[in-house]
């Protein structure tokens, strides 16, 4: 964050500047006081020079730790209503638009300081967070780069983000998630971007959108939010993408995994994927004119794409494609639960564990099907394969099908075990947990669980490592069905 004193916090945000009450009462705003040099939510990131938002959650209000922020030794604290504590308060009608309006704000002066310095946006139904720590690590090539630790894509995520960015920040990764309509277009207001990036149009949220082309809609906003004559960098295999040229402000830069697509020639393309037998993918990755061997450090076929989405802007900003090459097979480490591999031993069973519970929809669970079905495909014997499949939420009325197709896509991919949770709390998570087993068995696969829990979960895979051959297990779920608190315990 830029340093400001709290008078120029307040302004930004519109709110009223109270100093802590002396034995002369309170001081005037504009008195000298701290300087600002962090913004946080959580109360226990507070600091020295932090400025805390209390935000009222479902759960949990701000509010109630604002004297503990103080203890600390906050620089001020963000407040809908002024609160007993010994720290100085900027009182607001909203907290969350106030958080927004200060990023706004440390970005506007990022900008104003004439130092170069860029804004990648990047939105798409599956693989934002993958392609954001992809870029995040190529980037850093080239300069100071800041990006959102995990999947910090909303109207507190976003600005929280923002507000990292300070006068040495050469280049800031935008992750922009939407649940509705406007909510990109939002975003973009804070950090309008140079280069916008569209992986995909999928059907996560689309009982909240209620059809793809209202999701597309959705994802179109962040070109048309780019700065005046910014990029466009879209995906030319989907296209719902692809359509979203017709509304660029400037150029269109192309990826895809072929040669061309409807007259429209490739910037960047991976040609002749194929994957070791840990699915790690390995491709050649071309602009045309020069081409490199590229072997992925992360598993999953659709992470051809996200590499390909990253490479096509760090290519564009200058990044050879030899250095880019060794980026992608260094990078390992990304967001936690995205195809993390690890080896479990748990109830004196041994297993491989891919991890990609943070979340699911049925794009993204097809994805990670196909990476547990290509997992060891080389050997002989093959694996034993189990699926570990939660409930996905905000599909509307289609939720029912959808969640029996993820199950019968599983089956038919001829893997040796589904076990699907559900919760005995939460009757719809319940029976969307029954739905991807009656779509398993009724495909045909030969060994279907339903359970209740996710200590059933953990009995029935170490059940099945216990008697299979060489096991592999995929955890996959949206966040509220629990599984990534499974793979935690099995850390």
């Amino acid at each position: 964050m830029m340093s400001m004193s709290l008078a120029e916090v307040a302004e930004a945000v519109g709110g009223r500047l109270v100093m802590p009450a002396t034995g002369e009462g309170a001081r005037p705003a504009g008195a000298a006081g701290p300087v600002a040099t962090g913004a946080v939510s959580d109360s226990r990131q507070a600091g020295e020079g932090s400025v805390f938002f209390a935000i009222r959650g479902e759960r949990v209000d701000g509010h109630d730790y604002v004297a503990s922020v103080a203890a600390k030794g906050a620089a001020a604290a963000v407040v809908e209503h002024e609160v007993d504590a010994p720290v100085a308060q900027i009182v607001v009608d909203d907290s969350v638009k106030a958080l927004g309006a200060l990023a706004r704000h440390n970005i506007e002066r990022r900008r104003a300081s004439g130092e170069p310095f860029t804004i990648v946006g990047i939105t798409g139904s599956v693989g934002k967070t993958t392609t954001k720590d992809l870029l995040r690590a190529m980037l850093a090539e080239l300069g100071p780069t800041v990006a959102p630790v995990g999947s910090f894509n909303n109207e507190i995520g976003l600005p929280l983000t923002s507000l990292k960015v300070n006068a040495a920040t050469r280049y800031f990764v935008a992750e922009m998630g939407a649940n509705h309509v406007g909510e990109i277009a939002y975003l973009t207001t804070i950090a309008p971007p140079d280069v916008a990036v569209v992986l995909k149009v999928g059907v996560a949220h689309l009982g909240e959108f209620g059809s793809v082309e209202r999701i597309a809609q959705a994802k179109s906003e962040i070109v048309r939010g780019e700065v005046a004559g910014g990029s466009t960098v879209l995906n030319a295999d989907d296209a719902h993408v692809a359509a979203m040229a017709s509304i660029a402000p400037g150029d269109v830069t192309w990826f895809g995994r072929e040669a061309e697509h409807d007259g429209r020639p490739l910037d960047l393309e991976a040609r002749d994927v194929r994957h070791d037998e840990l699915d790690h993918p390995f491709f050649t990755l071309s602009d045309g004119k020069a081409a490199v061997p590229v072997h992925l450090a992360i598993c999953g076929d659709h992470n051809v794409t996200n590499a390909l989405a990253a490479a096509t802007v760090a290519h564009r900003l200058g990044l050879p494609l030899e250095r880019i090459a060794r980026v992608l097979e260094d990078q390992r480490h990304i967001s936690p639960h995205r195809m993390a591999v690890s080896r479990v031993e748990r109830g004196g069973a041994a297993f491989t564990l891919i991890d990609d519970s943070f979340n699911a929809n049925p794009d993204s669970m097809r994805a990670g099907l196909d990476g547990l079905a290509a997992w060891g495909a080389s050997r002989d014997p093959q694996p034993a394969r189990a699926a570990v499949l939660g409930a996905m939420l905000e599909l509307g009325a289609d939720s029912a099908r959808l969640h029996r197709g993820v199950g019968a896509y599983a089956a038919g991919l001829g893997l040796d075990a589904v076990i699907a949770v559900g919760s005995a709390a939460d009757p719809e998570l319940d029976a969307l947990a029954a739905d991807i087993a009656d779509g398993a068995r009724e495909a045909g696969c030969a060994k279907v669980e339903l359970v209740h829990d996710v200590d059933a979960a953990d009995r029935a895979v170490a059940d099945f490592a216990s008697a299979a051959a060489d096991p592999v297990v995929l955890l996959k779920g949206s966040h509220a069905s629990g599984l990534s608190a499974l793979a935690e315990r099995w850390a």
